[in-house]
């Protein structure tokens, strides 16, 4: 007895429906992404308004010398990886701790290029960032430069933004016991350096 394949079925594509043009589905954007993408940008855009100045001082504060470049990158970041965060209301945190994470790069890569480079001519701080500082504010700012990098982060989170304990370990990546020395530290060596300026 010959056995015979069965022929296979051919499935007739559905009709497209109306409004809709034939384009290969790799060129299709999907509705989800694109509202998405929308959602993205409206919210990045009201994280910029509110947080932009607070966050161009703090890169500021921290010692770097083109806050306004570090905080164009803190956005891009925070932007880029959207998708990650745990939650909308988590994105000032992650920004905080992205601009901190970049000025502290940002000083390290300075300070092996002095090694190998002539001294630079005096920093000149961009005029947005000298309208922020006020010029009582000067003498502080020099003390503050003068402590080491992570003295210099925590009192600038605690201090300035009034971060909690727990809000600055996550922004600097580091234990809240950590975070109690750096600042009691800190506080040390700044009010002895006011006292010798007087």
């Amino acid at each position: 007895m010959k056995r015979t394949r069965p022929s296979p079925t051919v499935v007739q594509p559905d009709e497209p429906r109306a409004g809709l043009e034939s384009v290969p589905s790799a060129e299709m954007t999907s509705p989800s992404t694109e509202t998405f993408d929308l959602q993205r940008e409206a919210a990045v855009s009201r994280l910029f308004d509110l947080h932009y100045t607070s966050m161009l001082r703090l890169a500021a504060l921290l010692g770097a010398d083109d806050p306004e470049n570090i905080v164009a990158e803190a956005y891009y970041q925070l932007y880029r990886k959207w998708r990650k965060l745990r939650a909308s209301d988590a994105a000032a945190s992650y920004l905080r701790s992205v601009v901190c994470n970049l000025t502290r790069m940002r000083i390290r890569h300075l300070q092996v290029a002095r090694r190998y480079l002539e001294p630079p001519p005096d920093n000149v701080a961009s005029a947005e960032s000298s309208a922020l500082l006020h010029d009582d504010q000067q003498v502080m700012l020099v003390a503050l430069r003068k402590l080491p990098p992570r003295q210099r982060e925590a009192l600038v989170l605690r201090h300035w933004l009034g971060l909690r304990e727990k809000e600055i370990a996550e922004a600097m990546g580091i234990s809240v016991g950590s975070v109690k020395t750096h600042t009691s530290r800190g506080i040390a060596a700044l009010t002895q350096a006011m006292e010798e300026r007087r």
